[in-house]
Formats: C-alpha cells, sequence, structure tokens
C-alpha cells in the first residue's frame, strides 16, 4: 500500500487541533488559518485516506470512531517527526542542547569563564561542555565535527582551513615567568640570552605556547636547556613557583601566582604576541547557539582592543 500524497503532516497537525478544540473557528484561530482551509484540510485528509472521519449533523463535524483512532497514532506520528528532526540536528550540531566548547588551558583565568557567562544569558537552557587541550588537538577535533568552537591562537596550526571561519579576540605579548626570588624578576625588561645557561621548562609539542617559545629562543640565538615539559600552563607555573626553572609564557597567566611568579617583559628585539581567537566551521556558522557565543566574542574583543 502506497501513501497518498495528500496525506501530509500539515494536514495531520490541522486534524489534531481540530479534534483538540471540537470547532471550526477555534482550530482556526489556534493555527491562524481560516475556517474553509481547516475544513479543507480535512476534507483532503478523509479523500487521502480513502475513508470517512466525520458525519455532518448540521453544520457541525461529529468525529467518528476512525477520528479517534487517527488522532491517537497521529499525536504519536507527529511527536516522532519533531523528535526525529531535533535529533537530526543536533548531530549536525545545529541548535543542540549541548554546546562543545574546546580551549587552551591559559584562557580558563579569565577569557573563557567571561564568554561562559555571557552565552549563559543569551541561551540559558543550553549546556556547555568545556573541553580544554592544545591548538592542534582541538583544531583536530572541530574538524571531526567533536567540538562546536575553538578558542585557541591564530597561528599556523590552525591556519586559513577553506572549512573554517576565525574570529580575532586579542592579542598577548610573551614574557619571561620567574620566581619571585629570581634576580630577572625585579628587571622591567630582560634580555633574554642572559639566561642562555638557565632551565627551562616548556609545554610539550602542539601547544602555541611551547612553538612560540621556540622562536623567542631562535631570535635570542640558543637552544634552552629544557628540565621537563607539561601537558599544562597550570603544572607550568607551579613548577616555575617552586624555582625548578623559567619559562616563556603570555601575559595572560600573569594572575596566577601572582605574588610568586613574576612575568618580565622581554627586550623589543625579543617582542612576539599571540593573537587569540575563535575558529568554527563555516557549515555551522549559522547555528543559533554559535551565533550567539560569537556575539559575545565580538563584545569581548570591544572591551580588549589588541
Amino acid at each position: 500500500m502506497q501513501i497518498d500524497e495528500e496525506l501530509t503532516l500539515k494536514k495531520l497537525e490541522t486534524f489534531l487541533a481540530f479534534m483538540r478544540s471540537g470547532n471550526l473557528s477555534k482550530a482556526a484561530a489556534e493555527l491562524n488559518t481560516s475556517n474553509v482551509s481547516v475544513h479543507r484540510a480535512i476534507h483532503s485528509l478523509e479523500s487521502a485516506l480513502r475513508c470517512p472521519l466525520f458525519k455532518h449533523e448540521g453544520r457541525n463535524l461529529i468525529p467518528l470512531e476512525s477520528a479517534y483512532v487517527l488522532e491517537e497514532k497521529a499525536q504519536k506520528l507527529v511527536q516522532d517527526v519533531l523528535e526525529t528532526v531535533r535529533q537530526t540536528r543536533e548531530a549536525a550540531g545545529f541548535s543542540a542542547e549541548r554546546f562543545k566548547l574546546g580551549a587552551l588551558y591559559s584562557l580558563t583565568v579569565k577569557t573563557v569563564p567571561q564568554l561562559i557567562m555571557g552565552l549563559k544569558l543569551r541561551r540559558s537552557e543550553l549546556n556547555i561542555d568545556l573541553i580544554l587541550g592544545s591548538n592542534i588537538d582541538l583544531f583536530y577535533k572541530l574538524k571531526n565535527m567533536e567540538l562546536d568552537a575553538i578558542l585557541v591562537s591564530l597561528n599556523e596550526s590552525v591556519g586559513h582551513d577553506p572549512d573554517c571561519a576565525q574570529l580575532p579576540l586579542f592579542a598577548d605579548d610573551i614574557f619571561l615567568a620567574a620566581p619571585a626570588d629570581s634576580p630577572f624578576a625585579q628587571q622591567a625588561e630582560v634580555d633574554l640570552s642572559d639566561l642562555r645557561d638557565a632551565t627551562f621548562i616548556t609545554l610539550t609539542q602542539g601547544f602555541a605556547t611551547h612553538q612560540d617559545g621556540n622562536r623567542v629562543f631562535q631570535q635570542a640565538g640558543f637552544e634552552p636547556k629544557v628540565a621537563m615539559q607539561v601537558n599544562d600552563i597550570f603544572t607550568l607555573l607551579s613548577m616555575v613557583n617552586s624555582g625548578v626553572g623559567y619559562a616563556l609564557l603570555p601575559g595572560r597567566v600573569g594572575m596566577v601566582y601572582e605574588s610568586r611568579v613574576k612575568l618580565v617583559p622581554l627586550q623589543a628585539r625579543y617582542h612576539l604576541q599571540q593573537h587569540i581567537g575563535v575558529v568554527f566551521l563555516k557549515a555551522k556558522e549559522r547555528d543559533p547557539n554559535l551565533l550567539a557565543l560569537l556575539a559575545e566574542c565580538r563584545m569581548y574583543s570591544l572591551k580588549h582592543p589588541s
């Protein structure tokens, strides 16, 4: 048995509205249409089903047993279709109830909390999953649609991928992180070449700060003595605080261990900035959740001009 092309979900919705109200005028008002349109939809539905649904008593339509059977089944059918649409859109990342945001560890000090607070004000029903990692790991997850957007350094690891779009947030200088009792901690600026014999701690490869640090060391003309590599910037700061070694870090982490770890500016010849921004797939650029995040990012960038 083939489904008649006249049997549509829209007509079933009209039929259900009439069954709820029992009145053409009330059904028409609910659907914001005319009495004639409701009557025509019901008549067309009977033609498509090839059986009567109502009997006429004067100007009234009285439901038959067939109408009650259709009402029960149609309610479930319409609900199933709505749920199917919701799940399909959610699988594609559109208007999902959860938003998966990736970010660098260092951005959790200030930027990420502010953006999430703003996003929750815009979309209070939204549940946000925060996934932390390196530039390379987060970009890989974005490309594989495991994340909806990422807050990262806009360097060559994210590049200019044709499938992605970027929105800059702010620029951040690279500093020397030194223990508060270090002789370098009180300097107005430091010549990095003076630390060629010092011990350093770095992040592992894949992190933007690791790559930026390598560039600064190249400008200083030496290969650093690396005591250890760690997987997050807060462990790195703890090691610096404990006197294990020095590090090159972005200024945004300055408030962590503020009294015990000093961020000392580098001399102008070693000057290097990280450009932080949000990266997302162009295929999702009309998703309401993403649009809300981008609106917050624009507000944030206006308050933190580079």
